[in-house]
């Protein structure tokens, strides 16, 4: 086998199809785009959602509701996973810090924790918000929360 030899695969190369040149091409006339209308003409390009002059389903439904652009929101640590980590990692200080290092929230993440769950044993917690039985439930086994 030499270069000049190589091939592209059989039916892998097309030839294009060439419109509007003449009747006796078999393209010719209305250059295969049918009979008037907007789809014809040239530039036309479909708006999205267009449904031929019929008002679109988007504007036809209500509108309902918004998006609060100042909404903060927290990953929840419940006390009954914090327990559970202190557990598995032998800890008794969890940080913002030391919660990205294990992959467990992202960069930006706030981190609020809830008291659903019981402590075993006294933890030093820093968080960027807790509820208020939370801190009691902390503070109630020995433990201490600092907001950031």
């Amino acid at each position: 086998m030499e270069l000049h030899e190589l091939k592209p695969a059989q039916g892998s190369i097309k030839k294009r199809k060439r419109i509007a040149r003449g009747q006796g091409s078999g393209k010719g006339g209305t250059s295969t785009r049918g009979h008037k209308g907007a789809k014809s003409r040239s530039g036309y390009s479909r708006k999205r959602g267009f449904e031929g002059g019929q008002m679109p389903l988007q504007m036809r439904l209500p509108k309902r509701g918004f998006k609060n652009l100042n909404r903060v929101s927290y990953i929840a640590l419940n006390l009954a996973n914090i327990d559970a980590i202190c557990e598995k990692y032998n800890v008794d200080e969890i940080s913002l810090e030391w919660l990205r290092n294990q992959g467990m929230i992202k960069r930006d993440d706030k981190v609020k924790v809830l008291a659903n769950g019981k402590l075993s044993k006294a933890v030093t917690i820093t968080a960027n918000a807790c509820s208020a039985t939370a801190k009691k439930e902390i503070e109630a086994v020995g433990g201490s929360i600092n907001l950031v």
